[in-house]
């Protein structure tokens, strides 16, 4: 076994998954915060979690871990048995926050490990394997976290079976604000709560906006995203999960941001922005709702992620 290098160190983005309108569909990455991984390339054919950081109560078992699950998928494709990996996470994305904290995981290692034998695999492949990592710990396989993390920029995932992803553009000067109540949402029950049909005028709307969304990246026109950024389906059914989220949208919209909604099952609620000053105020916005309640929370502040996970 002879690569050029046994040991590699990557920062694996947060990402924001549904993007109002796009559910299960649509998702991008963040420039920040990120997961810290480095992998290190060995003959033992297994996964070796050697160390998790950042005070969450993770699993460090190969089989029990994304990270570990997206890896053992790699490696199950892999013709060379021997290969194994060794692995120590940095965790900066708060399990549960929304934001994509097992897509992370599961992308950064698939990545990593990719790099280290060569770029074997594409990448609609890392994206099936980090997959896995998903189906671990949410139950299904999607794909809308992993997309963009593996890709980076925004990405839509037309199908899961056959795994179908397009790489959307970025339009310049397009912010993200996320803000991060601390309490816990499991994508599970988020995913309980939703309704299993819906009328033909919902599902119209929603169509369209995931048209106009798509069609406003693609034309860099910001009122059009803003026009589109609208969820009739899932947000008005998760939205009594998160604290103040009716007030919280309408101050941000006030404040000048484009549009948003809950980030990925939530807790996190995002908003676009277009500009650092507009989402500076909408951060702003944000907190000054939060002050108000008695639950602790975090903001960021972010540029839209073009790298997905970057090799440091």
């Amino acid at each position: 076994m002879m690569f050029e290098s046994k040991k590699i160190s990557v920062h694996a983005p947060a990402t924001v998954a549904n993007v109002a309108c796009g559910f299960d569909t649509l998702g991008f990455a963040l420039s920040h915060p990120f997961d810290e991984m480095t992998l290190t390339l060995t003959d033992t054919g297994s996964v070796v979690i050697s160390e998790i950081t950042g005070g969450f109560d993770l699993p460090c078992e190969a089989e029990k871990n994304v990270a570990g699950v997206a890896l053992l998928s790699l490696m199950a494709a892999l013709d060379d048995k021997h290969i194994g990996f060794d692995i120590t996470i940095q965790k900066n994305i708060k399990p549960g926050s929304g934001i994509g904290s097992s897509s992370a995981s599961a992308a950064g290692a698939v990545v990593a490990a990719n790099h280290l034998i060569g770029g074997k695999f594409s990448a609609l492949q890392l994206i099936e394997f980090a997959m896995q990592g998903e189906k671990l710990a949410s139950g299904t396989a999607h794909a809308d976290n992993v997309a963009p993390a593996v890709m980076g920029g925004f990405t839509l995932v037309r199908s899961n079976c056959p795994l179908d992803v397009v790489k959307l553009p970025v339009p310049p000067n397009l912010y993200a604000v996320v803000i991060h109540p601390l309490i816990e949402v499991k994508t599970s029950d988020a995913r309980k709560i939703l309704k299993t049909h819906v009328s033909l005028k919902d599902a119209v709307t929603q169509w369209s906006n995931v048209g106009g969304l798509v069609a406003g990246l693609f034309m860099s026109d910001y009122g059009l995203i803003a026009r589109s950024l609208q969820d009739v389906i899932v947000e008005p059914i998760r939205s009594i999960l998160i604290p103040a989220f009716d007030e919280l949208k309408q101050r941000c919209l006030s404040a000048g941001a484009l549009g948003g909604g809950i980030s990925g099952s939530g807790p996190s609620v995002f908003m676009l922005c277009d500009g650092l000053e507009k989402a500076q105020l909408v951060e702003k916005a944000m907190q000054a709702v939060y002050s108000q309640l008695a639950v602790s929370y975090e903001t960021h502040v972010s540029p839209i992620g073009q790298q997905g996970v970057l090799v440091c």
